[in-house]
């Protein structure tokens, strides 16, 4: 069964969190909550840095994901500390679809009210002509001691 947009929301708000960690650099200003197919929830937070060199919330959120070993979506939200929902920026959009063809049917809230797929915000892809669905992640190693 497919996790309710509320629940998804409520663990994007839970990281939600703005604050500055040095003089270069604020976090949380945006929150970000991944469903995947497997039914596993990942979130992230903005990262801003004066070098510009920071990530979004919804790559942040995705990273975990890929580190878990999993890279198909369901759903994804993003809301900043006014609790306005955000749609992903191009970056992302294109990350995003980058990890695996599936994800262009990715659900993303963009108010309480609209859902839209991944490919309505990126529509005629360039890749979608040469992106073949991979075999999925495996698991991930531990290589620490």
């Amino acid at each position: 069964m497919t996790m309710a947009w509320t629940e998804l929301t409520a663990a994007a708000r839970a990281v939600l969190h703005p604050r500055r960690i040095s003089e270069f650099v604020e976090v949380g200003g945006a929150a970000a909550a991944i469903l995947t197919d497997r039914g596993n929830v990942y979130v992230g937070i903005c990262i801003d840095t004066a070098c510009s060199l920071g990530m979004c919330a919804e790559r942040n959120a995705a990273a975990r994901m890929l580190t878990d070993g999993e890279s198909v979506i369901a759903r994804m939200v993003c809301l900043n500390s006014e609790e306005v929902f955000l749609p992903p920026c191009g970056a992302c959009r294109e990350f995003l679809l980058e990890l695996s063809p599936r994800n262009a049917d990715l659900e993303v809230m963009l108010s309480p009210s609209r859902v839209v797929k991944l490919k309505e915000l990126l529509p005629d892809w360039w890749g979608e002509k040469n992106q073949h669905d991979s075999p999925p992640c495996p698991p991930p190693r531990n290589n620490h001691p």
